[in-house]
């Protein structure tokens, strides 16, 4: 493979997933061409032709080379190890890496390295929006509904959506006192549905669809055992699964 078509490669791979046209910035260097964030405007890729020895001391000759950002600095240990990746040409440290694109490294490779940079310099906001479906605790209070019969006539019904949450989340509904016990597993079918509700000191702006994936007998994740087991003390509001609980629910 040329050195040229891998850099079309990429430059295709940014279009085609991200949306994203490369920007040459420096007449002095016609060949480097960034890769950003259309929100933030932070760099993801940057594509630059440079003599080799400026990366490898034994090699000879000019090479393109992708510089990427990773935040797990565990992987960017194990990528140093091996062929054609190196610390970040002009950045020696920090979190920068230089693939060669000369073949060396697979396009598959470079790829996934590309989109672990994008995530790594993406604004909180686009985070959220590309993150991989979520598993939330959520609690219902018996005072404002019949949660214990909510999914008696239908399998499919709104809740009260909370802060970040999406469609195709997983939320597992515990009920408070005196069930006080997980009681359904649900997937989220749709968000943002708006809402204008006020009783007390309940107020509903949004709403979601939850679809029932599964029951729970009403002594299997007791309020007890979520704290004895799985270190879970309190459920005020939707918060993240445990990866131990998870386990437990999803057996």
């Amino acid at each position: 493979m040329s050195i040229n078509s891998l850099r079309d490669e990429v430059f295709a791979y940014a279009k085609k997933k991200y949306g994203t046209s490369p920007e040459y910035l420096w007449a002095s260097s016609p060949d480097a061409a960034v890769l950003r964030h259309s929100d933030n405007n932070k760099w993801y890729g940057l594509i630059m032709r440079i003599t080799y020895d400026k990366i490898d001391p034994h090699k000879t000759g000019a090479v393109d080379v992708l510089n990427v950002k990773l935040t797990d600095m565990l992987l960017l240990d194990l990528l140093l190890k091996q062929e054609g990746i190196y610390y970040g040409y002009h950045i020696k440290r920090g979190k920068w890496l230089s693939v060669v694109l000369d073949g060396t490294v697979k396009p598959e490779a470079v790829f996934h390295m590309l989109d672990l940079s994008f995530e790594a310099t993406a604004s909180k906001q686009k985070k959220e929006q590309t993150r991989p479906p979520k598993e939330w605790l959520i609690p219902s209070n018996p005072k404002y509904y019949d949660i214990v019969h909510a999914f008696d006539d239908a399998d499919t019904i709104d809740w009260k959506q909370g802060a970040g949450i999406r469609v195709n989340d997983t939320v597992f509904i515990y009920a408070g006192a005196p069930v006080s016990a997980v009681l359904y597993k649900c997937k989220v079918t749709e968000t943002d549905i708006p809402c204008d509700f006020h009783s007390g000191s309940l107020t509903i702006k949004k709403l979601m669809k939850i679809k029932l994936l599964k029951r729970y007998e009403h002594e299997q994740f007791t309020f007890g055992r979520l704290g004895s087991e799985f270190g879970i003390f309190a459920v005020r509001g939707p918060r993240s699964v445990p990866n131990s609980l998870s386990f437990a629910l999803n057996k």
